[in-house]
């Protein structure tokens, strides 16, 4: 089974993460709870989420995945064999959100109420509070860490200085995984500042908007493929500037190895120096198939430079 190290935590996964965002929002219950089990059949250990999602959807207010995800818990019966991601911080209401103290102990029991589970594997600061000093949230992790309600904490939405002063707070839990957005179109800021940083601390990485919203499955060519789709603001901004040159590039990748766009782009993530996953999330165990079959995919030196090249 393919596994890699998550950093300095000593946890292992596998080196696909399933995304929970769609889960209560594009994916019903009956269907995420499909996927979820393919993901876990298929050799998957670890699935993200976050106590916003899918507090953008007319009628939600944040939690939606965290409970699907604990009602599969509760079905599957086996908790530990699966790694549980969520995120506190993002603003789900005008007071539901920041990382203060306070904030963050109630807000991780909801989480664990609704993930129905005593401990959540990897607990991430999910978008700085620029309102406080560093240390304020770390306290709180901190004490949940002694108490035994959270594993191990990540952070992400963090600028690199502030990463690097988080870091260096003395006597205090330390980040253990970044979790930038970053893909073969939004590059600049890991690379040239943030990957440094990660390098230098040992910090696990786990990118998000691997696909950019879906971007580079290559599904949405123009703004007739984009018509009445639930990703449509996200998406529109790619149509034009750099996005139909790389996934021209893409294109000509996938041709090569019969493979989808959708696995190209992963396999480029995999092969990137400090990553060690991509987060992905599928709507169907069709779509949850084709994103397992790019951990296996293999692109050369030539690929990797032309995808590369083509976006510098």
């Amino acid at each position: 089974m393919i596994r890699r190290a998550l950093g300095q935590t000593g946890l292992h996964i596998h080196p696909l993460v399933l995304g929970g965002n769609v889960f209560g929002w594009t994916a019903d219950e009956a269907t995420s709870f499909d996927v979820l089990d393919a993901f876990v059949a298929g050799g998957g250990n670890c699935i993200d989420t976050a106590d916003v999602y899918s507090a953008w959807v007319p009628g939600h207010h944040g939690g939606e995945s965290e409970t699907v995800i604990g009602n599969w818990l509760a079905r599957r019966g086996r908790r530990d064999d699966v790694i549980i991601a969520t995120k506190v911080g993002w603003e789900a209401a005008p007071d539901r959100k920041g990382l203060k103290r306070e904030y963050i102990l109630r807000s991780v029991e909801e989480s664990l109420r609704r993930l129905r589970t005593d401990y959540i594997d990897l607990y991430y600061s999910h978008k700085d509070d620029l309102s406080l000093h560093v240390e304020e949230p770390l306290r709180a992790h901190e004490q949940l860490l002694r108490e035994g309600k959270i594993r191990f904490i990540g952070a992400s939405n963090f600028s690199a200085p502030r990463l690097r002063e988080a870091l260096s707070a003395s006597d205090l839990p330390r980040y253990q995984v970044l979790q930038p957005h970053y893909n073969l179109l939004e590059r600049d800021e890991f690379e040239n500042e943030l990957l440094p940083v990660c390098q230098g601390a040992g910090l696990g990485v786990l990118t998000y908007f691997s696909l950019a919203s879906g971007y580079l499955t290559g599904k949405y060519r123009s703004s007739a493929d984009l018509a009445g789709k639930a990703r449509m603001m996200m998406v529109g901004r790619y149509l034009s500037g750099r996005g139909p040159q790389v996934l021209a590039a893409i294109d000509v990748v996938a041709a090569d190895l019969g493979a989808t766009p959708a696995q190209v782009s992963l396999a480029w993530l995999l092969a990137q120096p400090g990553v060690t996953a991509p987060i992905a999330s599928a709507t169907s165990t069709a779509q949850l198939a084709e994103l397992l079959a790019a951990t296996a995919l293999e692109l050369t030196r030539e690929h990797l430079s032309l995808l590369s090249g083509r976006i510098s």
